[in-house]
């Protein structure tokens, strides 16, 4: 059974940082890829990050409001834990914040991850 535990999260003023992780379990994750994902209150899942466990590569969201820059996804491959280090932090930053576990398809699509954290909360006060 695949389980996805990420910690990390909290209360931070604006302009903060926090690193947030992400441990997985239940089968060897040497393939593949995360996603760090976030939902705001009234809002959609939507994605942050993405980062692949072999080599490496990452993604990232591209809106006129990208995390890019501000957000920096890594992976410990011995540790099978993907970190979302986030620099900057504004208020509307503020979600729960998901790890999710790639299957097969787009990497910024929910429907293309098949296991999913519980989430931690992020809160940026102004």
């Amino acid at each position: 059974q695949v389980q996805l535990v990420e910690s990390g999260g909290g209360l931070v003023q604006a302009g903060g940082s926090l690193r947030l992780s992400c441990a997985a379990s239940g089968r060897t994750f040497s393939s593949g890829a995360m996603g760090w994902f976030r939902q705001a209150p009234g809002k959609e899942r939507e994605f942050v990050a993405a980062i692949a466990w072999s080599g490496g590569s990452t993604y990232y969201e591209d809106s006129a409001d990208s995390v890019k820059g501000r957000f920096t996804v890594s992976r410990d491959n011995a540790k099978n834990t993907v970190y979302l280090q986030m620099n900057s932090l504004k208020p509307e930053d503020t979600a729960v914040y998901y790890c999710a576990a790639h299957r097969l398809g787009l990497y910024d699509y929910t429907g293309s991850y098949e296991y999913w954290g519980q989430g931690t909360q992020v809160t940026v006060s102004s």
